[in-house]
């Protein structure tokens, strides 16, 4: 496949053919489990947009959604969609808990502090995901819960709350996604971003073979909490500006708050940066993603950021990747650029300079 049908590919889609997780979410409305509210609307947080969104009415839907890529498909089709919505209450949440536990440890206390006086919190997890684990996380603070399953996911609500069954737990949950520094004090991160309590091996492998001679207006893609950005920055004295580009916005909140150099022009983007990127750039460093949301490997991600990198980069320009030495990366690179070469391979990872023709 060329680098432009790669660059033209969404790797998210706007509306997945198949998301069971989805589908079962919506299965206790279906059933008449449980009614839709007539009045005052429902909150998702970290929603997905999906046919079963648009096989019924859902009046007073409000999407909360922090990735960049689901969130655009929830605007594209036009669903009242936000990157954080600020207090009200609901007589209905929905939540697809996260699969990182204090991540969605600290989701569940939110999604029963925001339901209203009798209301329901309804959350749903593949098997393979947690879902036994979630369904009991939700019955410790909120009390006992109804359950159904189907494709290999379960459904598990709440009865009418009024407040939290165990208000002190779920006030300990609450703080649980905080930021907090790690890499002994050096950065700020949080669970559920990427590598969140600990430096990634492969970004440290890019890291450590970083020419010094890097110059000028540089990117990072999928810069996560910053962790590559600033070792770019303290290694290549010539670098004059530099943007920092992440899908998931909890990271890019971290990285503005570890990235202050004040000498070099900053940018941060929360970008998909698999549609293409907005500007020209003298260097490109990147540790891409090949997973999405779910678990299964994305690799055709990863491709669609080598071929973002290679429209954007000006001729000459050079792309420092590190990858998991089994994605097969190699024809997008060959297709993209004039000189690609094998920097090191170590651990199994490997780093790769790509120059543009």
């Amino acid at each position: 496949m060329s680098f432009r049908k790669l660059l033209r590919h969404r790797p998210v889609a706007n509306v997945a053919d198949r998301d069971a997780a989805l589908e079962v979410l919506l299965l206790p409305f279906a059933t008449g489990a449980l009614r839709w509210p007539a009045e005052d609307g429902a909150l998702f947080l970290r929603a997905r947009d999906g046919r079963p969104l648009h096989q019924q009415a859902l009046p007073g839907l409000v999407c909360e959604q922090t990735f960049k890529p689901a969130f655009d498909g929830l605007q594209r089709s036009g669903l009242d969609v936000r990157e954080r919505v600020v207090g009200g209450k609901y007589p209905l949440v929905l939540l697809l808990p996260p699969r990182q536990r204090e991540e969605a440890r600290a989701l569940f206390a939110r999604a029963v502090e925001s339901a209203a006086d009798g209301g329901i919190v309804v959350a749903c997890l593949p098997n393979d995901e947690g879902a036994k684990s979630g369904q009991a996380d939700l019955a410790r603070i909120a009390g006992p819960l109804q359950v159904l399953s189907k494709q290999h996911c379960r459904v598990f609500w709440t009865s009418p709350l009024r407040g939290a069954a165990d208000a002190e737990l779920a006030g300990q949950w609450s703080t649980l996604d905080a930021p907090g520094p790690v890499a002994e004090g050096r950065f700020l991160s949080r669970p559920g971003v990427f590598s969140w309590d600990r430096i990634d091996v492969a970004s440290a492998l890019l890291a450590q073979h970083l020419p010094r001679d890097l110059a000028g207006r540089g990117a990072d893609l999928g810069a996560g909490y910053g962790y590559l950005a600033a070792e770019v920055l303290a290694r290549c004295p010539d670098v004059t500006a530099l943007d920092l580009y992440e899908a998931e916005a909890r990271a890019l909140e971290l990285a503005r708050r570890n990235i202050t150099a004040a000498a070099v022009d900053l940018g941060f983007h929360w970008h998909d940066v698999t549609i293409g990127l907005p500007h020209r750039y003298d260097f490109i460093v990147s540790n891409p993603p090949f997973h999405a949301q779910g678990r299964e490997g994305r690799p055709d991600i990863g491709g669609a950021f080598i071929a973002a990198a290679a429209q954007a980069l000006v001729s000459g320009g050079r792309l420092w990747l590190v990858a998991n030495r089994h994605l097969p990366y190699e024809a997008v690179l060959d297709a993209s650029f004039g000189r690609v070469r094998t920097v090191a391979q170590q651990a199994g990872f490997k780093v790769v300079e790509g120059v543009k023709a």
